[in-house]
Parts: C-alpha cells; sequence; structure tokens
C-alpha cells in the first residue's frame, strides 16, 4: 500500500504565508505550489489569513479602462425572494403566530394546491408521506406555521430597508 504524503507540508505552508504576504493571487499561489486554487483557499482560510480591500480600491478598479471585459451588473435579488426576506426581518407589532399546526389539511403531491403549504410530512417515500396543505399566504410556499420553522431569524442576516 503506497504512503501518502500531507498535503500540507511545515515548507508549504511557509510558501503559501510569503507568497500571500507578496501579495500573490491564490491561482499563482496554487501553480506555484502545487496544489489546486481551492486547496489554497481552504488553507488560507483556516490559517485565518484574509485580505480586505477598501471600497475606494474597488471602484477604482472597476472603472479603470483597461479592463478586457464589460463591467458586471450588480447581482439583483429577485423580487420575491427581497419580499419573503422583508416580511420575515421586518419590525412589526404583529402577533406571531404559536400554537399548533393543523393537521386537517393534509394532501398528497398530486392535491397541493397553488396556495397550499408544501412543507413535506414524514419521510418521501414512506406509505404516511404527505404534505402540510393547510393554506399559504402572499406568495409563501409554506404557511404561517411551517414558515415560522423554515425562515427563523439569524443574528447575521438583516435586511436593508430604503
Amino acid at each position: 500500500m503506497p504512503v501518502l504524503s500531507p498535503t500540507w507540508t511545515v515548507e508549504r505552508i511557509e510558501l503559501l504565508k510569503r507568497h500571500f504576504e507578496d501579495g500573490l493571487s491564490c491561482r499563482e499561489i496554487a501553480a506555484d505550489i502545487g496544489v489546486s486554487r481551492n486547496a489554497v483557499i481552504g488553507k488560507l482560510s483556516r490559517l485565518n489569513l484574509t485580505r480586505g480591500r477598501a471600497v475606494d480600491e474597488r471602484r477604482v478598479q472597476d472603472r479603470s479602462p483597461d479592463r478586457t471585459s464589460a463591467p458586471r451588473a450588480p447581482k439583483a435579488v429577485p423580487r420575491l425572494q427581497f419580499e419573503m426576506l422583508a416580511t420575515i426581518y421586518a419590525e412589526t407589532n404583529a402577533p406571531v403566530a404559536t400554537g399548533p399546526i393543523d393537521e386537517a389539511n393534509r394532501c398528497s403531491l398530486m392535491e397541493l394546491g397553488e396556495y397550499s403549504c408544501r412543507w413535506p410530512i414524514s419521510t418521501p417515500g414512506a406509505e404516511d408521506f404527505c404534505f402540510c396543505g393547510n393554506a399559504a399566504h402572499d406568495g409563501q410556499p409554506y404557511c404561517t406555521g411551517h414558515s415560522r420553522l423554515a425562515y427563523r431569524p439569524n443574528s447575521r442576516a438583516r435586511v436593508v430597508r430604503s
């Protein structure tokens, strides 16, 4: 059985750090060390080595005339996704729905309507598998109770309102 040598030897890690401090890109570091770009990115992450670029630097770089491709449009969040997140994270005085979720409307995939809750119940393929089937409002895929389970507020997620 062949003995595998570790990807990240002490020498490779020192070389990685040196190249990182010299400002080489992950692609350039990977080519020099002899590992994949993703291996370099992962190791840099595990070593907590990051490069921050100031907003002004990015703007100057984006305006530079020597770019070979056309500038990319900013990524747009789909409208429905934005509305869902705004609804979930909005600060409202509306009472939060609590209590049990109604089990009376459970249905099969073929019985799901346009405004039915699509929350799966049980394990797909099991004999008792079905969907919640309760009323889902405002274009949401789930009823109020299952939305509460699916979209839990996170301290890192923030909705920017204009």
